[in-house]
Formats: C-alpha cells, sequence, structure tokens
C-alpha cells in the first residue's frame, strides 16, 4: 500500500484581515458578516455548469459560498479547539484570509487534517465514553464536506431511520415506536452496538460510499480524515486503523452511510424497525419470534458489518421495560400508546435537580432559580412529548420544596426565620411553629409557614415550571390522556 506522509496544513492567521478595520454590520463582528455575505452570494458565481455535476464534487465543496456555509454552521453548534488550541472565534475573526488559503489546499489536494483530541467524558450508567475533537479548522471541512454529501445519501435512506437527520429526531422515532406498539406488536428487540464509532471498518464505509459518490478526490479527502491521527490525553498519538470520531460534523452521516446495510437487510426481511443511530428497535409479536430475530441479526451485524452487539444492554422484552431515546412505550387500558419517560431519565432527572439546587447554595434565589429555569426549558423541548401530566407536577413540587429547603439554610437562625416570614404575613403562630421546629430543614420544607411564606405562585412568578411548559404544548380541544365523547340529542 502506498505509504503517504500526513502532515498538516499551516494555514496562517492574519492579524488584520483584508479590508482593515474592525467593521460591524448592525453589531456583528466583522469575521462574521464577512462569513455572510459570502454565504448568501449565488453558486454561479464561483462553479460553472461543468463543475456542478456528480464527478466534480470537491469544487462544490470548496465554493466560497458553501465554505462559509460551513464555518457558520461550525460557529453556531460551538465546540471546543482541538490539539491545535484555536476557538471557533479565532478562525471566524480570520475566515477572510484563511478560506482562500484552505479553498486551494482543498482543490490541489494537499489537504492533511490535523490530530484529533480525544477526552474521556463519564457515562451515565458508570464508565467513560471516549470523544474525538478535530480542530476548528478541520471541523470546517468536515461540515463543507456534509453538506454536498447529505443531499446524495438522505433520500436514499431508510424511512425508519431517524438520527442525524433533516426534519426527524427522536420524537419521530418515538412516535413510529408507539404506533408498532398500537398495531400489536408487543415484544422489542432491542439491539445496541458495542463501541459502534470506534469499530466502523474503514474499507468497508469507503466501498459504500463509493456506490454513489463519482469523485474519487472526495474519497480521497474522507479516506484522509478517518486516518487522521489521535492525540491522547497523556500525549501519546496513536495511528487510527477504525472508527470514526463522534465529535465531527461528518461522522453522524458516514455512521447512517455503514448502518444503512442493516435498514436494508431488515426491511427486506419484512421487519418493523425504528433506528436512531446505533440504537436499533424491532418490534415483534412474540417473545420466541423475537429471540430468532435478535440471534440472526446478531450474526449479520458481527459478519457483514464487523461490528458486535453489546450483550448488556441489548435485549428481548416488553417496550414499556425498554430505555429507548430516553423513553419507553406503554400500551393503555383503551389501546393505545402512550409515551412515557425511561425510569433511567426519571433518575437523571432527580439527580440533575439535586445537582443544581445544593443546600449550600451561596448565591441569591433567583440565581439558583434562573439557573433551572434555563435547564427544564431545554429538559422539557425534549421529554415535554410524554403523556403522563402527574411527573411533570412531581417535578415541580420537589423542585419547589428544594428551594423551600435553600431559604431555610440560608436564614441559618430561627429567629432570622421567623422575622423574615413574619415580613411575609404569616401568622405568627404558624411562622413560629415552623422556625423553631425541633426537625431538620428537609422536614420543615414542606411545613405551613414555609409554604405561606414561599406559595407556590410566587415561584410561578419568577421560575419556569415543567407542568405549565407541558400543558403549553398540549392540545387546547381536550386535556391529554382523556377520550372525548360526544353527546347527542335523543331522536324526537
Amino acid at each position: 500500500m502506498e505509504s503517504v506522509k500526513y502532515r498538516q496544513l499551516a494555514l496562517v492567521f492574519a492579524d488584520s484581515p483584508e479590508g482593515g478595520g474592525q467593521e460591524e454590520v448592525s453589531g456583528v463582528p466583522e469575521g462574521k458578516s464577512w462569513l455572510l455575505r459570502i454565504a448568501k452570494a449565488k453558486e454561479s458565481d464561483h462553479l460553472t455548469a461543468r463543475e456542478t455535476d456528480a464527478s466534480r464534487l470537491l469544487e462544490q465543496a470548496a465554493s466560497p459560498s458553501n465554505m462559509a456555509k460551513a464555518l457558520l454552521n461550525v460557529a453556531r453548534n460551538k465546540g471546543a479547539a482541538g490539539v491545535d488550541g484555536c476557538g471557533v472565534d479565532e478562525v471566524v475573526e480570520n475566515a477572510r484570509a484563511l478560506l482562500p488559503q484552505l479553498r486551494e489546499a482543498l482543490l490541489a489536494e494537499d489537504y492533511r487534517p490535523g490530530d484529533i483530541r480525544r477526552v474521556w467524558i463519564p457515562k451515565p450508567g458508570g464508565g467513560q465514553r471516549g470523544l474525538g475533537i478535530p480542530n476548528v479548522v478541520d471541523r470546517w471541512v468536515q461540515q463543507a464536506a456534509f453538506q454536498v454529501l447529505e443531499p446524495i445519501y438522505d433520500p436514499l435512506f431508510d424511512d425508519s431511520s431517524h438520527g442525524f437527520r433533516p426534519g426527524r429526531g427522536a420524537h419521530t422515532a418515538i412516535r413510529e415506536a408507539a404506533g408498532y406498539v398500537e398495531d400489536g406488536c408487543g415484544i422489542v428487540v432491542d439491539i445496541d452496538i458495542s463501541k459502534f464509532f470506534d469499530h466502523v471498518n474503514h474499507q468497508r464505509l469507503l466501498n459504500r460510499l463509493a456506490r454513489q459518490v463519482e469523485d474519487g478526490r472526495v474519497l480521497k479527502l474522507v479516506h484522509r480524515m478517518l486516518k487522521a491521527k489521535v492525540a491522547m490525553p497523556d500525549g501519546t498519538v496513536v495511528a487510527a486503523e477504525e472508527g470514526t470520531p463522534q465529535r465531527g460534523p461528518l461522522s453522524p452521516l458516514l455512521s447512517n452511510v455503514v448502518l444503512d446495510e442493516l435498514d436494508g437487510e431488515l426491511r427486506r426481511r419484512g421487519l418493523r424497525f425504528v433506528r436512531y443511530a446505533d440504537d436499533c428497535n424491532i418490534f415483534v409479536r412474540s417473545v420466541r419470534a423475537g429471540h430468532r430475530v435478535m440471534n440472526s441479526i446478531r450474526r449479520f451485524i458481527e459478519r457483514r458489518l464487523r461490528l458486535r452487539i453489546n450483550e448488556k444492554k441489548s435485549s428481548v422484552t416488553r417496550p414499556e421495560k425498554t430505555h429507548f431515546l430516553g423513553f419507553r412505550v406503554e400500551l393503555d387500558w383503551d389501546g393505545i400508546a402512550r409515551i412515557r419517560l425511561s425510569q433511567r431519565s426519571i433518575d437523571r432527572m432527580k439527580t440533575r435537580i439535586k445537582e443544581l439546587t445544593p443546600r449550600t447554595w451561596g448565591g441569591s434565589l433567583q440565581e439558583c432559580m434562573d439557573g433551572i429555569s434555563k435547564f427544564i426549558r431545554g429538559w422539557e423541548a425534549y421529554f415535554g412529548i410524554c403523556s403522563k401530566r402527574r411527573l411533570f407536577g412531581n417535578f415541580d413540587a420537589h423542585i419547589r420544596r428544594r428551594l423551600r429547603a435553600i431559604a431555610i439554610k440560608q436564614k441559618k437562625r430561627p429567629r432570622f426565620l421567623y422575622r423574615f416570614m413574619i415580613f411575609r404575613k404569616v401568622p405568627a403562630g404558624i411562622a413560629r411553629g415552623s422556625a423553631w421546629s425541633p426537625r431538620g430543614i428537609w422536614p420543615r420544607s414542606i411545613t405551613r409557614g414555609i409554604h405561606m411564606a414561599f406559595p407556590n405562585k410566587w415561584f410561578f412568578r419568577r421560575m419556569a415550571s415543567l407542568l405549565k411548559l407541558w400543558e403549553r404544548r398540549q392540545p387546547k380541544t381536550a386535556k391529554p390522556g382523556v377520550r372525548v365523547q360526544l353527546l347527542l340529542p335523543f331522536a324526537q
């Protein structure tokens, strides 16, 4: 095999971008405003008709407008710096000088990606997950390649593949799963591929790409990205023989290209399934059929895809016992499948609430509530499709109780707490009973005096409410989970 000497492209960061001055347009930094102007330019200004065909994808990827859009997308996603230490803002501000250099290197096939910084993050269930963080410039190139490859591949993917695709996501995946449960598929074959992103076979992936990509230069570019060396936390540099970096913009598309072969096999067998990245749920009608499907799909994944199933996380079970994207599906008494939170998601939510409301909170109560509000808005945006109203109300009540406990702790002495409750117009006898109660802070947080000093409406005016956010999402015509009965008049 031909030996290739890898060297990172040395890009020169200009102290002052071309054009001089630090002009800003409508409050937008000069580097970003320049990128916005280039991104809005028509492709016809930069590409000839000959360059827009499928055999010249590299020209499309390296066009100024595509490159500008790619860097804007990378800046929107933010992210940490790679091994070179250059942050997103620094690259954006120097974009006017960097873009011509990078474009020239890509078209001349001189571009070489830098090393990938490996970081380890803890998994919720224990252990560590390794993430690869490419340099910002390398993420820029990956995003540019992604923007020309995605329109080619996305229409070819199966409709039951929901991960990392436009117009699809976890919500569409779990709703499709609920439809299969309603149709009578009461057994789930839950398949989790072990360390999928670390074990993708490069040659198989490139062969799959070559079926649609006619431009061999793009395949060579992807190959160089896959072969980028990994800089470990201890300073050692490791060659990448397999796998794709999880934090690269191109990695999600490449994972779907690999697993599209699994989707095709499941569709060929006539199975009902939902896949999100490397998590796949197959829906069957009996336990016996579930074990048969599990064994045959295991053989296909191991022999054909050269991957392995995580036996600890894979199982044949009922939908209400499955943790899929943080949800589970439960068939209600009326034959309608309800989307619920999995027990794992509930436990994680309780842990996060505890972290956001420590008993030793040193700032103001409003600062604590602002942090909680920011978190629960994002949490509800994802988990708000659940149909169990009471759960959201319980979370709200638990948060309020923890905040009341913080308020008690911050008053330090019973007499200070008593004075505060009197100031809040709590009757003296009730205030005295709460302030000088012999019980601890947590039992006192639900006493009548504390509730009168901090009523629910006091919190509603100062912080977001999970229940109110959830209710705003629901249809106005009927309460969720309640069937509407039409009352028709008797015939005369």
